[in-house]
């Protein structure tokens, strides 16, 4: 039977159907687009995705004082917290994260490793040394120096309970550890020419979270799962070879102590400059006679950073260091800063690293939220990229458009999940995710699209989309196969949100809602749930169907035209969804004289039925629909968009 004769078969069956049934489908696919999660409010979390009227967090501000020997590459010093408890209930005991016991060679971390190693495997020759332990509830409160310590855990017990609603305790204790060389991609040193550099993350002792959802939040540091943080204020003291150059997150608080007149100098002018100034020059690296203010013994470098989650610092004498301003929506300035070696050094390479971050930071502020913090430093370490507030590690090999994408991504991570403060490790596709989604914008805005983004190309992924072995977006990172992580984590969330942006809701009202979404959770803590609801609220649209489908499964989209045919003066659009998830119908539809135009079918003529339709009025010849002509949903099967068939195209 030739393709004309099974068309004309398949155009009598389908008049027959529509004359029989109209445009009504057969079935009910309701369960597509219930509720898939308990998601009703409480009084702690609203129903419209916005903390409760009796929503509370707890806080940690911390004072530590450390001191680095670059020659035993060592970090020894005291860290000083004081813990406030907001909830509602008395704590018996502190749980804290020592994320650097996971580098021993009994760790959680290191025996849940693969033999052959992975990103995340790390030295094995590490760990803390705690001691002088004190927690003290209140001022009159009586000292405890009782503690357990349980892998990159440490619970430290409180002699009277820590009262609800504002009570503080503080707890003190001296650390030591040897700092890793491979410190699981996040942090660790390098040695190049002209000395050491040292990339400080995961450093002291601090509060894991205490919340209204989990209690504390106590899962192991293993590899891939990032971090969940409390927010408070940092005050910090590195005291280092004198030799060497500080950077760190929040402000400088001692310049005067710790750089030359000329660099004072040259840093108030790139506070006004909007493009980099040396702070030194390559010329000057390792000069300490023109660099640094004594030729001896040690210097203390000084750093603040309020309303944070954590904080890192990186120290080396082998910076080159330059920096410029930043300009923000409000009128403030903060300022990008970028220490590198010699070998990162030239134009395609760190030599555009301050240029990158100034971009990247103005365009975020804009275009969501302000940034919060008063410099943007972009490291140069042996570390493919990692994030914290106001710094980032990125590697010193990268460049060009792949030094562009790094430092992008680490800096967006200052909005996720460094402004709005989600669970890393359970939940990386709300931080990981959201970031990719949003480097998308930022990298077609830049320099007049120097670099290209094809994230809203999904097709690209129907590889792995149809892949037997592909895992949910809800999949837990440190549970996720290796090579199923990058898609479930950045990829996948992040095709989830263009669809809804530029294809469900439409620019204004995704802008609207996840503007909404930051602002609303701007250092506070929110699920996934409070996610889904607000987008919901703010943007009008029950979207059900598309989290659970998209965001908790592993189905796929998968519209198609099953025939077009007159129908009187009109035509009818025979429509079906083949996959797994509903979806709206974007039809373009292409007239005779070449005229094209637009119609939008909603998604719930899917909820009776995998069939539907769609009487197309029209006063001109229609000679081609296509569904989704732009692209952006990641439909698995192209072959059936368009009508006519380019499979009976190719076939005659």
């Amino acid at each position: 039977m030739n393709n004309t004769i099974k068309i004309l078969f398949s155009l009598v069956f389908l008049i027959a159907s529509f004359h029989s049934h109209g445009q009504e489908a057969i079935g009910n696919n309701q369960s597509q687009f219930d509720e898939f999660t308990y998601r009703q409010g409480s009084a702690f979390r609203s129903a419209s995705g916005k903390p409760g009227p009796s929503y509370w967090q707890n806080g940690a501000n911390y004072v530590v004082e450390v001191s680095l020997d670059d020659e035993a590459h060592t970090l020894s010093g005291k860290v000083t917290m004081t813990y406030i408890n907001n909830s509602p209930e008395a704590l018996d005991f502190v749980w804290m994260y020592l994320e650097q016991n996971r580098f021993t060679d009994d760790s959680r971390g290191t025996l849940t490793t693969p033999i052959q190693g992975n990103r995340y495997s790390g030295d094995q020759d590490g760990g803390y040394e705690i001691s002088n332990v004190q927690a003290k509830v209140g001022r009159r409160g009586n000292v405890s120096n009782k503690y357990l310590i349980s892998d990159t855990r440490m619970q430290v017990f409180l002699d009277e309970p820590l009262p609800p609603n504002g009570g503080q305790v503080t707890i003190s204790m001296d650390f030591s550890f040897k700092i890793p060389e491979k410190g699981m991609d996040r942090m660790g040193r390098l040695e190049v020419a002209d000395g050491t550099i040292y990339a400080l993350a995961q450093w002291y002792p601090k509060a894991a979270v205490f919340d209204d959802v989990t209690g504390w939040n106590i899962e192991p540091y293993l590899g891939a799962g990032e971090f969940y943080l409390g927010y408070g204020d940092f005050e910090y003291k590195v005291t280092v070879p004198y030799d060497h150059i500080v950077v760190g997150s929040g402000e400088l608080m001692n310049p005067g102590q710790v750089l030359t007149r000329e660099q004072q100098n040259r840093m108030k002018k790139a506070q006004e400059s909007e493009e980099r100034v040396y702070l030194i020059s390559p010329e000057e690296v390792n000069d300490p006679a023109v660099t640094r203010p004594k030729q001896e013994g040690t210097l203390t470098w000084h750093f603040k950073i309020q309303n944070a989650r954590d904080m890192a610092f990186a120290s080396s004498k082998a910076f080159i260091w330059d920096a410029a301003n930043i300009n923000l929506p409000s009128g403030k300035k903060a300022m990008a800063q970028s220490v590198y070696p010699k070998e990162s050094d030239g134009q395609e390479a760190w030599g555009r690293s301050t240029e990158y971050s100034k971009a990247s930071i103005e365009h975020y502020s804009a275009k969501w939220y302000e940034y919060p913090y008063p410099v943007a430093v972009n490291v140069a370490a042996d570390i493919g990229g990692m994030e914290y507030p106001g710094l980032n590690f990125c590697s010193y090999n990268s460049k060009g458009a792949g030094l562009w994408n790094v430092t992008d991504h680490e800096f967006g991570h200052n909005w996720f999940p460094m402004i709005v403060g989600t669970n890393e490790r359970r939940y990386a596709w709300m931080d990981e995710g959201f970031n990719t989604f949003i480097n998308h914008y930022s990298t077609l805005e830049f320099n007049e699209r120097e670099y290209s983004s094809t994230l809203n190309q999904t097709r690209r992924f129907v590889g792995w989309l149809t892949d037997k072995n592909r895992e949910g977006i809800d999949t837990y990172p440190d549970v996720a196969s290796s090579r199923n992580l990058g898609m479930i984590a950045y990829m996948k969330p992040a095709m989830g949100l263009i669809m809804l942006r530029e294809y469900i809701l439409g620019e204004e009202r995704f802008d609207n809602a996840f503007r909404s979404y930051i602002k609303t959770w701007a250092f506070k803590h929110p699920q996934p749930n409070d996610f889904f609801n607000h987008i919901e609220n703010v943007a009008g649209e029950n979207l059900s169907w598309f989290w659970k489908s998209w965001f908790y499964g592993t189905g796929n989209i998968d519209l198609a035209i099953d025939a077009v045919y007159p129908y009187g003066a009109n035509y009818i659009v025979v429509l079906s969804n083949r996959g797994d998830i509903p979806m709206p119908v974007l039809l373009e539809v292409t007239y005779e004289d070449g005229s094209t135009e637009r119609r939008s079918i909603p998604v719930e003529i899917w909820q009776r039925g995998n069939q539907w339709n769609h009487l197309l009025k029209v006063d001109k010849k229609v000679t081609k629909v296509e569904i989704d002509p732009d692209k952006v949903i990641a439909d698995v099967n192209i072959a059936n968009d368009k009508w006519p068939s380019e499979v009976y195209k190719s076939e005659e």
